[in-house]
């Protein structure tokens, strides 16, 4: 599932996308992949053109959060959780320096 993801996000033009090896920092999911889009207008296509693929590849249905704003998408595709940021948003939470190892306070 994560090479589709990945796949996916790259064939949108998603940027900067990170994969964050979550095995033994948490229970909620293997992955996490953390990626920006331009505007959310491109935030809102990418995370929607994410969630087609997966349902028609694997017949997963995702839950979704925060997809009409566009700002900051929620993807939890079961076993990997998908971050889709506008750049100013992704900058203001830095959400993948918390679960990246060696950074003070991250988990692990």
């Amino acid at each position: 599932m994560l090479e589709r993801i990945l796949h996916s996000l790259q064939q949108e033009k998603a940027e900067d996308a990170v994969t964050v090896d979550l095995h033994g920092k948490s229970q909620i999911a293997d992955y996490m992949v953390i990626c920006s889009g331009r505007s959310t207008r491109q935030v809102s296509a990418i995370s929607e053109k994410l969630v087609d693929r997966l349902k028609d590849f694997l017949g997963y249905r995702c839950k979704v959060e925060g997809q009409e704003q566009g700002d900051w998408v929620l993807i939890d595709a079961g076993d990997v959780i998908v971050h889709v940021f506008r750049p100013e948003v992704r900058e203001f939470y830095q959400l993948e320096k918390m679960w990246l190892s060696g950074v003070p306070g991250a988990p692990g």
